[in-house]
């Protein structure tokens, strides 16, 4: 405890005397850049990482837990600071292994209107380690987004349970409020076990909201999602052919920024930042020849990366290159102005207002009363297993019939149009409508491509990484359109 205090107080300290840029919350690019550090230091040695991902893998106590949970026990009625509203919410656990005593957190907002006929669609953060309700639910497509006094919240007009009934999940154990009761747990994990916990999770989520256990069911989220969503829906393809009978019915799935193969990844990220004057053409060779050669070495790529990157990170937010880095992540005391331009500060409102006592009193959170705050992004997690790419997975969906979408904020740097191009080419996919822009109002929303085998990619323009808080009103066109199953507009009376 006293050490824990400690911590707290060295944190407040360089906070005042440093930069408020170096205390910002962390978030989902530091854990995306840990992780590759990561593969490639230690690629030649790691045995855990594989090109395949694996279903069958990690399904112990994948089981239906007799809990006296309800979902009656979990409505919210009220958020602190929330305007009113014309739908309900949920929040609350649900336990994904007993043994160990693993829960996860969940938020679920019902559609104002219609929710009996629109479809469940649940919402992935990536990370690894980063949190759906920081992310999703309060800064990107939720119902709600927080004010710069860290308390109030305003509507957000473009959420997406405009178009379905949206749920949102901490995963895995220790992001956000999730938890386990087993040591081990807390700091290791991996994407296998994510996948499994994650089905355990829909499971009993749905035992305790029966009405949606038949409906029409769609995986989305965005970054290193790119993992989690395709191998969510391989478990639930896989226990779905075991046992004979549709357990979730799952119709699609639809990834934004998406994480997807990390040659063509990590490749199409530094083309990007040549192609828009953030690195020199000099360096770029350095690092095609050093990292993506048959001359490659890791020290020699350690070396070229670094020094290309050295500043870059710390002028510029390469979720969004056009977009400013928030130099005061102060409260307020009053709340700014609403915009529906993205504040660069946005991390500290929501920070600040998920870690007030009567908030999580109001969502059902922390109820175990958590020895850690509640962050964005867990930096406390061991990843020890990544697979290496989701493209086998994405081509065994296409010859299933599953509908896959594929989309790109076209200013994000981390996860590039060129990056998702690069491993899409890699598939030899034919195509079936070719390049266009689609529009929306009248106004071109982004261009997209159809391929054979109901794969569909999309860029959005304007949009950073995080696609629904830089274009909210684009991505909810777009959400729309792939759940209905129809194609992005070509024309405005589309």
């Amino acid at each position: 405890m006293v050490k824990n205090k400690l911590s707290i107080l060295l944190l407040l300290f360089f906070c005042l005397f440093l930069s408020s840029v170096h205390c910002r919350p962390r978030n989902q690019i530091d854990a995306l850049n840990d992780l590759f550090k990561a593969k490639l230091k230690n690629r030649k040695s790691f045995t855990t990482y594989s090109n395949q991902f694996e279903p069958n893998l990690h399904l112990e106590d994948v089981n239906i837990f007799s809990d006296d949970g309800s979902k009656e026990k979990d409505k919210i009625e009220k958020l602190p600071g929330q305007p009113p509203v014309d739908f309900d919410q949920y929040g609350g656990y649900i336990t994904v292994n007993q043994s160990a005593g693993r829960a996860f957190f969940y938020y679920f907002v019902e559609a104002p209107q219609n929710k009996e006929s629109l479809p469940l669609l649940l919402w992935l953060n990536g990370g690894p380690g980063c949190s759906s309700l920081g992310y999703g639910a309060m800064e990107e497509l939720g119902p709600f987004r927080v004010l710069s006094d860290g308390k109030t919240l305003y509507r957000n007009l473009f959420a997406w349970n405009n178009a379905a009934n949206v749920l949102f999940v901490e995963s895995p154990a220790r992001v956000g409020f999730s938890y386990s009761n087993t040591t081990s747990d807390n700091f290791k994990s991996g994407d296998e076990i994510t996948a499994s916990d994650n089905y355990a999770f829909l499971l009993n989520w749905l035992a305790r909201f029966p009405e949606y256990k038949d409906r029409d069911f769609y995986i989305s989220g965005e970054s290193y999602a790119g993992r989690y969503v395709p191998q969510l829906a391989a478990t639930i393809l896989y226990h779905n052919k075991k046992a004979n009978k549709t357990l979730i019915n799952l119709k699609g799935i639809i990834i934004g920024n998406a994480v997807i193969n990390d040659d063509t990844d990590t490749l199409g990220m530094y083309d990007y930042f040549a192609s828009h004057a953030l690195i020199s053409d000099q360096s770029l060779n350095e690092i095609h020849e050093y990292c993506f050669s048959p001359n490659a070495t890791d020290i020699k790529c350690d070396i070229a990366t670094s020094k290309a990157t050295s500043t870059l990170y710390q002028n510029i937010d390469i979720y969004n290159i056009y977009s400013p880095v928030c130099t005061n992540g102060n409260l307020t005391s009053r709340p700014k102005k609403v915009s529906y331009e993205v504040d660069p500060c946005i991390d500290f409102y929501t920070d600040a207002y998920l870690n007030r006592p009567d908030v999580q009193k109001a969502l059902h959170a922390n109820v175990t009363k958590l020895d850690y705050r509640w962050e964005s992004c867990s930096d406390s997690l061991d990843w020890l297993y990544s697979s290496s790419t989701s493209i086998p997975l994405l081509q065994e969906f296409m010859v299933s019939g599953l509908r896959v979408w594929i989309f790109s904020g076209d200013i994000d740097g981390r996860v590039p149009v060129t990056s998702t191009l690069y491993s899409l080419n890699t598939m030899n996919l034919k195509v079936k409508t070719p390049w266009h822009p689609w529009l929306i109002n009248q106004q071109v929303g982004g261009y997209t491509e159809v391929y054979q085998g109901n794969l569909t990619f999309a860029t959005v323009r304007g949009a950073g990484h995080q696609v629904p808080s830089y274009e909210p009103r684009r991505a909810l066109a777009l959400i729309s359109h792939f759940l209905n199953g129809t194609p992005l507009p070509f024309s405005s009376k589309d």
